[in-house]
């Protein structure tokens, strides 16, 4: 490959053929990160988009159609890699990317494209990135206040007006293999299911209380309809938990199911009551009806991205404050948010079954 091509001096690429996007490392980022996804088809209709990401968001990319290929990322998450890095990236140089657009700010994520030889890598300044990226754009927090925004601006030339219009998420499933993972949990569709999504990776100050959780599902078996629970394996225990105070009723998937299968059944619920989390954009993404439940973060930020959903938050003057855990010891932003509030805004919404 020519120093010419390796060399991008900020000039406006109008028709990249392939495009190498380095995506994020959370199941929520990714699912936003679609909105890229379809910028960028919509844009560059021919050409060829590849995601490099931790393998858990084939999952993800395999229900985004505009998606060609999935790379799995070689290092773990926070690890540095180099040589594993090095490797992957020079294997990548016959692909002849155009452009890499990288979502993550690390240090570590612009290497790859980097040893690629990838002629325009673009990206925000993050960590000191100066060298690895050569289309670095200043990012602006106060233009750009939404996760979501900031990925679809990267798609876009550093001259367009900011910010820009954001097309909402949208995950596509296959009803054959949804009908599959029916059946291999045992589970039926002939009540209106109501999917409670009671963990949260990032830490406890954005996980309403099990006990809250339990009584809106109490509510809604009390009105005839099934409750499924899910989760990663470690949200396993907090479904057990909410399962036993509703009378073991619930069904807990909660480290059950792989993340297409919990996918895949997310799309048979008729409503979903979610914390802020992947699952909670997973289910926004699937066009459900849902109640997104905000502690410690903001939903202006990292809002659900569907008309239909409905946000519930106390907005105390002390949230949001962005911290795992509460920094003043009582989480009266979700402990003091009453079930009756996700209730009612569930029956604001009332799902109809079909």
């Amino acid at each position: 490959m020519s120093v010419l091509r390796h060399a991008f001096q900020g000039r406006r690429l109008t028709s990249p053929e392939k495009i190498l996007v380095v995506g994020p490392s959370w199941v929520g980022d990714m699912v936003m990160a679609h909105s890229l996804f379809q910028v960028l088809k919509q844009r560059h209709p021919g050409a060829a988009i590849d995601v490099l990401a931790p393998a858990w968001s084939n999952a993800l990319t395999k229900r985004m159609p505009e998606i060609r290929r999935a790379i799995t990322s070689p290092a773990g998450h926070g690890e540095l890699g180099w040589r594993k890095r090095r490797a992957i990236g020079k294997a990548l140089r016959a692909e002849a990317y155009d452009q890499a657009i990288l979502l993550p700010n690390s240090l570590k994520s612009a290497l790859i494209p980097w040893f690629a030889r990838i002629p325009r890598r673009t990206g925000f300044v993050g960590e000191m990135r100066y060298g690895l990226l050569n289309d670095i754009r200043k990012l602006d927090k106060s233009v750009l206040t939404m996760t979501v925004q900031r990925f679809v601006a990267l798609g876009l030339d550093r001259s367009e007006r900011q910010p820009p219009a954001v097309p909402a998420p949208r995950l596509c499933v296959d009803a054959n293999q949804a009908a599959v993972s029916l059946d291999k949990f045992g589970l039926s569709t002939d009540k209106p299911v109501l999917a409670l999504c009671p963990g949260a990776e990032y830490g406890p100050a954005k996980r309403w209380p099990e006990t809250h959780y339990a009584e809106v599902a109490r509510n809604h078996m009390d009105k005839g309809g099934a409750v499924w629970l899910f989760g990663a394996e470690k949200d396993h225990a907090i479904g057990e938990h909410i399962n036993r105070l509703a009378d073991h009723s619930c069904v807990n998937l909660a480290g059950r199911t792989s993340l297409g299968e919990a996918i895949d059944l997310l799309a048979l619920a008729d409503a979903v009551v979610s914390n802020d989390s992947g699952l909670m954009h997973v289910a926004a993404a699937l066009d459900k009806k849902l109640v997104a439940i905000y502690g410690s973060s903001d939903p202006g930020f990292t809002p659900p991205l569907n008309p239909q959903a409905h946000v519930v938050s106390l907005g105390l003057s002390c949230s949001p404050c962005f911290q795992r855990e509460c920094p003043l010891e009582h989480l009266d932003c979700l402990n003091n948010l009453s079930p009756q509030q996700v209730i009612t805004a569930l029956e604001r919404q009332a799902p109809n079954k079909e």
